[in-house]
């Protein structure tokens, strides 16, 4: 069986930065087990499958798997996918705004084409707080007893994914920060998280947030650029009234303590609803033999 294949680097202003996305192009004709095998084969952090989509609202649709399983949302397999079946010819390559169909539902995504560049961003799905330390005290203590927390409680927040969100003190103490992973693991398979994020403001290099996550569980020890964090982020920093940037908008930073360098565009509209994007470059195009 050989089959369109595509890898971008999403978030990223050139190849080499952001984080590695693998796209199936024709994914119809893999089944479930099937794309479980080879997004573990792969080894990124996450490989999706491009669909028809199974209602007429929806222009397309993509199945998301890291190499042990299925995702319902992620942000930067869905910002990749956009981009994917623009420039592979799903849909017209001159669109400007798409629905995105996968299992957290049906998402806008917005096209600008700019300085000859396409940005697609997608709306994530509405995040919600789903628990604090109180759902398991222990194996949070082992987690943050040695970090230095911000203002912000530790908290579990879900828009698809979960995600457990720690603010620490300052960018200093996030990007120096090394993780105890199998604590981290505990709390995250004891609390059905995908991971944890923890995040700072900083003011420089044109972004206003740095960002990093663990998700050791899932053999990923740390994700260079995680737009579902990102988005939970946003959302926790809306309801607390301390959105960075301007009117809603700005730049996260994640990714430079793994050399990748990556910037997630944030946009927090009226409603509360969260859209992340960013720059995506191909990488490797071809085909594939499974």
């Amino acid at each position: 069986m050989v089959l369109r294949y595509l890898q971008m680097d999403v978030f990223a202003a050139r190849p080499g930065m952001g984080n590695a996305l693998g796209a199936v192009i024709d994914g119809e004709r893999f089944d479930p087990a099937r794309m479980q095998a080879f997004a573990a084969w792969t080894n990124l952090s996450e490989t999706i499958f491009l669909l028809p989509p199974t209602t007429p609202e929806a222009d397309y649709r993509v199945r998301i798997f890291t190499p042990r399983s299925e995702l319902p949302f992620a942000g930067h397999p869905s910002v990749g996918a956009a981009w994917a079946v623009l420039e592979s010819g799903l849909v017209a390559p001159e669109r400007t705004s798409l629905v995105q169909e996968c299992a957290a539902g049906l998402l806008p995504v917005q096209i600008e084409h700019r300085d000859g560049r396409r940005r697609t961003a997608i709306r994530a799905p509405r995040a919600r707080r789903v628990g604090g330390e109180e759902l398991a005290p222990a194996l949070m203590d082992a987690v943050a007893s040695s970090l230095r927390l911000g203002a912000l409680e530790p908290a579990l927040w879900d828009n698809g994914p979960k995600w457990w969100l720690l603010e620490l003190t300052d960018a200093e103490a996030v990007r120096s920060l090394r993780p105890d992973l199998p604590a981290i693991a505990a709390l995250t398979e004891a609390t059905g998280a995908v991971g944890l994020a923890v995040h700072a403001p900083e003011e420089r290099d044109n972004h206003h947030l740095v960002v990093r996550a663990f998700c050791p569980a899932d053999g990923i020890s740390e994700d260079p650029v995680t737009g579902s964090a990102q988005a939970g982020i946003a959302a926790r920093l809306a309801h607390a009234g301390r959105l960075p940037g301007i009117a809603g908008c700005y730049v996260g930073s994640q990714g430079r303590e793994l050399g990748r360098d990556g910037r997630v565009e944030v946009q927090v509209d009226a409603a509360g609803d969260v859209f992340i994007g960013g720059d995506v470059v191909p990488v490797i195009v071809g085909t594939v033999a499974w």
